[in-house]
């Protein structure tokens, strides 16, 4: 049993529920004091099982806690007051015979221990030891916080006392046994199995014959039908602020039998541990739920990433083919590259012949390239450059409508907008693609005869041609542009065609296109790759949710 459960306070330490999803919250709270509970009672408890018993005296503020430990013990060990909170660090009193058993880390590991008289200053995160002789050995009372306390951090403590203890007392009043807060509580423990004792104190001794039955109904109700109860008459406190030792003789009675007899503190405690024990495969259920979410959550901003980058891969490859690259500036630079008429009419004229007389078509060497390559660079790398903010803006916009999106994306730089970073990034890969388009030219261009046509446009000149047959499609364009990028793709082509041939040609083009949407992907992974990476830093292991359900199935083999 201790094996298996340290295997499941591994797993519960080890998950992480960072993705701010609607559950989140109420999850990590549970999965906090699922561990606090491991810590503090279900492993320390496992492991000495010979251990006094430990009540925690928890209750309502003002319910007189402070006093009756006081009373009990018959000294004033814990600060007793009208000011609230009165406790804010918890107080265990022990035997002194019993004292090597609490001054260690066995229990509450996350609490310093302090010795010697309260000097009346808080001390967060600590535990006070106090030793009394008229305690009985064998069982250790803690004084605990209020738990409806106005200050957040003593509720929390109280919670967490609670359930380190082998039995709730649980001291409420006349006036206030009914509130809601304290019922939250009751029911937790009659779900867990813990052994519960309720002290009902400042009962007015009229009233004790008409409460008492109430009360005693509504733990029926709520599953504590065995719960003793013991009530306390409103009375005036003595002189050291203590009760009247007659006010709650029963209560201590019943203590002092506990404490003395081995058999009752086996039988309280076992059903206790019971019934944590128990309680802890369907509260590990509870955090595979929530581990299940973080999952889900991480794969639907993982996919929006995804899909948006998709996106923007489709519109480069339309982009590419639909004419939009031959618009405005390209097509002026390609009027000057050819002239406006006159090539043209040589063109009509020889294009019957034109694969035998591509020389005396053009008379001589074309006007320089440099225009028309700027303008198609400039084209290229505005359909990379846009496509990729448009992808990031994208994902930025689906993430914040997401469970958890808003928090990864603190962590994503520059989302949505251009830096130098990335314009130089498109700007390297245009010059890239480019290249590589003239190294294509120049590896199709081989042969002897070849190499003559080429050198007569020149490498760069040709380039540009396939540039402009790879991206001469003519569905984006309207009016006249239709038949000036027309022109364009046919003379361009039939340059090509005559110097490599048609299929060569449309290979060419092909890989063309290829290459760049390659290059593009590239990219676009890269800058994926920001979104995920953040998302990885924020998201649980992906094994996490199964891991702790092995973790659980190995519980529920074995038994206390």
């Amino acid at each position: 049993m201790v094996s298996a459960v340290e295997v499941l306070r591994e797993e519960v330490e080890r998950a992480s529920l960072p993705l701010d999803v609607p559950g989140r919250p109420a999850a990590e709270t549970a999965r906090r004091r699922l561990l606090d509970q491991l810590d503090d009672y279900v492993l320390p408890r496992l492991r000495s099982l010979d251990a006094p018993l430990l009540a925690v005296v928890g209750g309502s503020t003002g319910a007189g806690k402070s006093t009756l430990v006081n009373s009990v013990v018959g000294a004033r060990v814990s600060r007793a007051g009208v000011l609230r909170p009165t406790t804010t660090s918890p107080v265990l009193v022990h035997h002194p015979q019993d004292r090597h058993w609490f001054e260690g880390e066995r229990i509450l590991p996350g609490l310093a221990r302090v010795t010697g008289a309260d000097t009346g200053e808080d001390q967060p995160g600590t535990v006070r030891l106090a030793a009394s002789d008229t305690l009985p050995a064998g069982m250790a009372l803690l004084d605990a916080p209020d738990i409806d306390s106005v200050v957040s951090a003593n509720r929390e403590l109280a919670t967490q006392l609670l359930s380190a203890a082998d039995l709730w007392l649980f001291v409420t009043t006349a006036a206030r046994y009914a509130d809601a807060v304290p019922w939250d509580l009751l029911r937790t423990a009659a779900e867990r199995g813990t052994a519960v004792a309720i002290v009902l104190d400042r009962v007015p001794p009229e009233a004790v014959d008409e409460i008492r039955p109430h009360l005693a109904s509504m733990l029926r109700e709520q599953g504590l039908p065995t719960a003793p109860i013991f009530t306390v008459p409103e009375t005036a406190l003595g002189d050291d602020g203590r009760l009247p030792a007659e006010s709650f003789a029963r209560l201590r009675a019943w203590l002092e039998a506990l404490a003395g007899d081995a058999r009752a503190r086996d039988i309280v405690v076992s059903q206790t541990l019971r019934g944590a024990v128990s309680s802890l495969t369907g509260r590990a259920a509870e955090l595979v739920a929530a581990s299940h979410e973080q999952q889900t959550a991480r794969d639907e901003l993982a996919g929006a990433a995804t899909a948006a980058f998709a996106d923007a891969h489709r519109r480069v490859a339309d982009g590419m083919t639909d004419g939009t690259l031959l618009r405005g500036e390209v097509l002026a630079r390609w009027q000057e590259f050819v002239g406006t008429g006159e090539f043209f009419r040589q063109v009509e004229s020889t294009i019957g012949r034109w694969r035998d007389r591509i020389a005396a078509a053009v008379k001589g060497t074309p006007p320089p390239a440099k225009g028309l390559g700027e303008a198609l660079h400039t084209g290229v790398a505005a359909l990379v450059l846009a496509n990729l903010e448009s992808a990031e803006s994208d994902t930025a916009r689906s993430w914040r409508r997401m469970p958890g999106g808003s928090g990864v994306l603190a962590d994503v730089p520059s989302v949505g907008t251009s830096t130098p970073e990335t314009g130089a990034a498109v700007e390297r890969l245009v010059r890239d693609w480019q290249g590589e388009v003239l190294e294509l030219v120049r590896t199709e261009g081989q042969g002897r005869r070849t190499n003559a046509r080429i050198a007569a446009y020149g490498v760069n000149a040709i380039g540009l041609f396939l540039m402009l047959v790879a991206f001469a499609q003519t569905g984006g364009l309207v009016g006249a542009e239709i038949g000036i990028a027309g022109g364009t793709s046919v003379l361009a082509q039939r340059v090509l065609e005559a110097i490599f041939g048609d299929q060569a040609v449309r290979d060419m083009a092909a890989k063309a296109r290829a290459r760049l949407l390659d290059l593009a992907d590239d990219l676009y992974a890269e800058e994926r790759a920001r979104f995920l990476d953040a998302l990885a830093a924020h998201a649980a292991p992906e094994d996490q949710a199964a891991r702790l359900e092995a973790a659980a199935a190995g519980l529920r083999t074995v038994s206390v």
